[in-house]
């Protein structure tokens, strides 16, 4: 092939099998010419509003969380994560059902972005409802225990 000769067939070939194989670039040589064929893939990047420093204690909004449904006294979930109701494996819960707690007490842990945030009570009470299990993902807004 001389110097600026373009094998079409060849170029279309090797275009076909960037589609085939879902490659954004392929090259070919051989002896010492090499052709190399590319693709340009327009990337959209979301990027995640940054999670708060300190998670406020769960319940302040009790009587804003009634009118969407929650339950009074409910403890939600201030972001995605893992739970974790104890402090570290084989340790004891931060609360058990039936337990009375004080405002600012921790409750739980969510894990998001390998950072634990505690969850703390809003309000005093008594823990009457535990709705999730240990270590186990949680979506914004999920209710985690409900306090009287």
């Amino acid at each position: 092939m001389a110097k600026n000769d373009i094998d079409d067939a060849l170029v279309r070939r090797l275009a076909g099998l960037l589609e085939e194989t879902g490659l954004t670039e392929i090259e070919y040589g051989t002896g010492t010419w090499r052709i190399r064929v590319a693709k340009h893939v327009e990337t959209v990047v979301h990027a995640a509003a940054p999670a708060p420093a300190v998670v406020p204690p769960a319940d302040a909004e009790a009587g804003a969380e009634s009118d969407k449904g929650t339950p009074p006294g409910a403890v939600t979930s201030p972001m995605v994560g893992t739970i974790y109701l104890a402090p570290e494996p084989g340790a004891a819960p931060f609360v058990s059902l039936g337990d009375s707690v004080e405002e600012g007490q921790t409750l739980l842990l969510v894990e998001a972005m390998k950072t634990f945030n505690e969850i703390r009570a809003r309000q005093a009470g008594t823990v009457a409802e535990i709705l999730v299990e240990d270590r186990t993902p949680v979506e914004f807004g999920d209710t985690l225990m409900i306090l009287s």
